[in-house]
């Protein structure tokens, strides 16, 4: 049996730039893609915390250290510059390969820059 697990997080990328016209669709500062572990191109979901919107698109590199997030392409339609965003990608893994498996998880301040990096999720209390 396989199931699908949280592969890596970006929480509260906020989004620089909306570009419609721009070809592919969530740039991302490559700092940012090499610390959350997610490869150029790779699917990603993006929620958005500010309309709800949630959909899936891909990756593509934005400058380094640039804090760039652009949401592109016909998703620019799902998101504005200020908004606050988590960025997902999944994997794919057997019962026994996830039962060792430990996400990335990147928590990003107001200008994209990394906070905190972790690689488990509080349990949430009452």
């Amino acid at each position: 049996m396989q199931i699908t697990l949280l592969k890596s997080k970006l929480h509260h990328a906020n989004v620089t730039h909306s570009e419609l016209e721009y070809e592919g669709s969530c740039a991302i500062d490559s700092t940012l893609l090499r610390a959350a572990n997610i490869q150029e191109y790779e699917q990603i979901q993006i929620y958005n915390l500010d309309n709800g919107e949630r959909f899936t698109t891909y990756a593509i590199r934005a400058q380094e250290d640039s804090g760039i997030i652009s949401v592109n392409g016909a998703a620019a339609h799902k998101a504005l510059p200020g908004h606050r965003l988590i960025i997902c990608t999944y994997a794919v893994l057997s019962v026994q390969e996830a039962a060792v498996f430990k996400p990335t998880l990147v928590y990003l301040d107001a200008a994209n820059r990394i906070k905190d990096q972790r690689h488990a999720i509080p349990v949430q209390v009452a």
